[in-house]
């Protein structure tokens, strides 16, 4: 799964790139490709499982980043920009907030304002995408009608009522058999979004990150269907980065923060993309598996890999506080809160697995 990073240009953007991925974005200069990078993603969860277990190593869960070049004029006419940006799964969206004389900015800081302008660029590119296939669908009913036809003819023309209402894809109702049919189309404004608004540093910096998705009127974007909104400092994140673990919580706590706007940017990240994670627990490893949310069991040991799934018999299964309350495996399973799940049992994020199998 991948997520991309987007924005108007003096946003910070590729700055959180370089923050999450720990990209060296030096040498990037002003490509319009994309740049790829790997952020893990943290997980308390994961660490406390991983110390009952005096495990020698532990393995997160990753997600997938990419740094697009900056929106500007006729931006998704180039074809470099167009194809990135479809080769992602969801959006983060980063919005400036943030006020600095010396980085130039074109009018007033308005982050609802930047919402509107690039969320009409993906609707008309979807438009016209839409309005092609509609000429080309006419032209094959014409020589054959089909029931497959007429059905994504009938699907089209919502879809075009859609985006001519300036309305995002992603708002739109469908059912399975629709995202099928509209899966190959790759519409821009259909894919999950999480827009990022990059605010000021102040000494009241925890309360104005909290305050922040309702202070800039975000609010009610954020509630849309496939859409959040959450806040960062770019600069005191860039700051961060470069700090130990114990020094960084002390510096967190003197901004009133419980943890890095980066921690819970990455979690948001992960949950849009529709995403849950897993454990498997020992001392040799400890690791978080990723798996789409309501997995079966069978399907999460397929994560793991594909002959656990193929020979999956039932799986040993116990949610990770429960784990911890038990105070290890053995006393789980005395305890008979360790439980056997079959092939149908729906994962839930934070359980643990023990995978039974005949292969």
């Amino acid at each position: 799964m991948k997520t991309g990073i987007i924005g108007l240009p003096q946003v910070g953007k590729t700055s959180l790139f370089k923050i999450l991925t720990k990209a060296k974005t030096e040498s990037f200069g002003h490509s319009r490709e994309a740049h790829i990078g790997i952020a893990k993603v943290p997980d308390a969860r994961l660490d406390k499982l991983a110390a009952q277990a005096n495990t020698r190593k532990t393995v997160y869960a990753t997600v997938e980043y990419a740094d697009l070049a900056a929106i500007g004029e006729d931006a998704l006419k180039e074809t470099s920009f167009l194809t990135s940006l479809r080769n992602v799964d969801a959006i983060i969206h980063v919005l400036r907030a943030f006020e600095d004389d010396t980085i130039p900015h074109v009018g007033p800081i308005d982050p609802l304002r930047d919402i509107g302008n690039v969320e009409i660029e993906l609707i008309v590119s979807d438009l016209s995408q839409i309005e092609k296939r509609l000429e080309r669908v006419a032209k094959d009913m014409k020589k054959q009608k089909t029931a497959e036809l007429e059905r994504e003819h009938a699907l089209l023309l919502r879809c075009k009522a859609q985006t001519e209402a300036e309305k995002p894809l992603r708002e739109m109702e469908l059912t399975a058999e629709e995202k099928k049919l509209v899966r190959g189309f790759v519409f821009l404004s259909q894919k999950p979004i999480l827009y990022v608004l990059n605010i000021s540093e102040s000494t009241t910096l925890g309360a104005d990150v909290e305050a922040a998705v309702a202070k800039y009127g975000l609010a009610e974007a954020a509630s849309r269907p496939n859409s959040g909104a959450t806040a960062i400092c770019g600069k005191v994140e860039a700051e961060l980065a470069e700090m130990e673990d114990e020094e960084a919580a002390e510096f967190l706590e003197g901004y009133g923060l419980t943890e890095s706007g980066l921690v819970r940017l990455i979690r948001k990240s992960y949950e849009l993309l529709g995403l849950a994670s897993f454990f498997t627990v020992g001392e040799p490893e400890t690791r978080a598996w990723t798996i789409p949310a309501n997995s079966r069991a069978q399907e999460a040991a397929g994560a793991i890999h594909s002959d656990l799934e193929k020979y999956f018999i039932r799986a040993e299964t116990i949610h990770w506080d429960t784990l911890l309350a038990a105070g290890s495996e053995a006393a789980a399973r005395a305890q008979g809160t360790l439980r056997l799940e079959g092939k149908d049992y729906p994962v839930k994020d934070g359980d643990v697995l023990n995978i039974r199998h005949s292969g």
